[in-house]
Formats: C-alpha cells, sequence, structure tokens
C-alpha cells in the first residue's frame, strides 16, 4: 500500500495598520497682514515655524487611525499641514 505525503504549503499573512501624529504649534504673526495673506506670509516665513513644528511632530504620540478632522481631510496625503487663524473664521492649507 501506498502512502500519499501531503506537502504543505507556506501562507503569509500581512497586515496594515495606519498610525497617526498630530500635533500644534502657535506662532504670533503680525496683526496688519490682511487674512487672505496669511498663507504667503507662512510661507514667506517658513524658518521662523518649520524646526518647532518638527520637533512637536517628534515628540507627538502615534493614535491608531487616519487622524481625520478638524480640517485634516487629505487622507490620500502622506502628510498635511493647516493653519488657522485664532479668533477668525479663517485658515486653510499650506
Amino acid at each position: 500500500m501506498k502512502v500519499k505525503i501531503m506537502k504543505k504549503r507556506l501562507v503569509t499573512i500581512s497586515s496594515r495598520t495606519i498610525y497617526h501624529k498630530f500635533c500644534t504649534i502657535s506662532l504670533e504673526i503680525p496683526s496688519d497682514i490682511p487674512l487672505e495673506k496669511t498663507a504667503e506670509w507662512l510661507w514667506d516665513n517658513e524658518d521662523k515655524w518649520t524646526d518647532e513644528l518638527e520637533q512637536a511632530n517628534g515628540e507627538a504620540v502615534l493614535d491608531f487611525g487616519f487622524g481625520l478632522g478638524g480640517g485634516m481631510d487629505k487622507q490620500d496625503n502622506e502628510h498635511e499641514v493647516r493653519y488657522d487663524v485664532d479668533g477668525e473664521k479663517w485658515g486653510g492649507h499650506l
């Protein structure tokens, strides 16, 4: 009687879990800048905030999920930066 030897198959199981970091910094800007020029001023003066933002991001805790909401809505982007002018209904993405 012949014994049939069954070969084994290797199965690879993969998992993808999304985490995000969220951080904020505050920056004082001149009050005479028109609201519609805020993003332009921030880009022209990015040396005043990018290092602080990078440090805050490095210290932020990883949290489960996409991190969408509160103006963060670019779910296809790996990184998203926005600004909001305190006390005004003005802001947007940088």
